[in-house]
């Protein structure tokens, strides 16, 4: 069990149970892993970035898993981004 900023203990996040909440944050494209074109966006500057639908989720996510469609070659951001991690954590509060 883990404690929240407020001090409040939270249930361990897990695959089975993760809400892909970090799925609707912009993941900028640092570093080249292969992510498909379909799922890049890049704007007027030329910055990439993971291509988010209208709902805002990340167009890689599957909607029905809740898990990456692209998963080996997803974003650099994606990968150093750790599950149940105090940022992850942070992320579900203000989702919830």
């Amino acid at each position: 069990m883990t404690i929240n900023v407020k001090n409040i203990p939270v249930p361990e996040v897990t695959c089975a149970n993760c809400q892909a909440c970090c799925c609707s944050l912009e993941v900028m494209l640092l570093t080249d892993t292969g992510v498909p074109d379909r799922h890049v966006y890049v704007d007027e500057y030329g910055k990439e970035t993971m291509l988010r639908f209208d709902d805002g989720w990340c167009s890689a996510l599957d909607r029905d898993t809740l898990m990456c469609s692209i998963y080996e070659n997803r974003p650099w951001v994606c990968r150093i981004f750790e599950m149940g991690s105090y940022e992850c954590i942070e992320e579900r509060e203000e989702k919830m």
